[in-house]
């Protein structure tokens, strides 16, 4: 593990968030060379101007942070954030509509899926794994997959718990290694961190990028 700061994405989603902090998430980005910084839609211009040239991915979310939207509206916040400037979008999969027994939720994923290859976007897809047992969380798995997901993503943050070790290693069991796994919510600590990776997953959203990768820094420091 000597290239942590690729596997994080520096997320900024809370619903007070100001400008500042803003520009302090790009700031870091582009100090740590993260993959990526995951904000609102409603700070993408903005983000995608001082960005850049860098190698950073600009991953924003669609029907968050409960995707009980519908599809229309889904579709359309989907087209403005590429129109936008995004590279990846993490979308919050239709929970009310898995949890009613619904094929919705893999045909909304299909439609979103399309619009982002088109266009030659990442797609992931949020499940919550808090609202799922082991079942369904393999079932969700395959649901995205089939749909066209090219990542799947553990949680947004607003549920009773975020990625779980275990969950990630049920879903590199079961996903194909052609799909991403992205896990995120609640990861504070470096163990953690790299216990998720080293679980199975290829991304971690997290709000504590930089704490992670001085952390990090501060471990390998100890190790010479």
């Amino acid at each position: 593990m000597n290239k942590l700061n690729r596997f994080l994405e520096s997320t900024l989603l809370k619903p007070t968030m100001i400008g500042n902090e803003v520009d302090l998430l790009v700031r870091e980005a582009i100090d740590e060379q993260f993959v990526g910084v995951c904000v609102p839609p409603f700070w993408l211009k903005k983000v995608r101007r001082e960005l850049g040239e860098e190698n950073i991915q600009l991953v924003t979310v669609i029907g968050f942070p409960f995707g009980y939207s519908d599809t229309a509206t889904k579709v359309f916040e989907t087209k403005e954030a590429i129109r936008q400037g995004a590279d990846e979008l993490d979308l919050v999969w239709s929970q009310t509509a898995y949890h009613s027994g619904m094929n919705w939720p893999k045909i909304e994923i299909a439609q979103i899926a399309k619009i982002c290859h088109e266009e030659e976007r990442i797609l992931k897809v949020i499940i919550e794994t808090a609202n799922l047992n082991e079942k369904q969380l393999v079932e969700a798995c395959m649901i995205c997959q089939d749909a066209g997901a090219d990542f799947v993503k553990t949680s947004t943050g607003y549920a009773s718990h975020g990625a779980k070790v275990e969950d990630i290693k049920l879903m590199r069991e079961n996903l194909s290694s052609s799909l991403g796994i992205k896990a995120s919510g609640g990861i504070k600590t470096l163990d953690l961190a790299l216990d998720l990776i080293k679980a199975g997953a290829d991304r971690l959203g997290s709000s504590s990028a930089k704490a992670l990768m001085e952390a990090w820094r501060n471990s390998q420091s100890l190790l010479k």
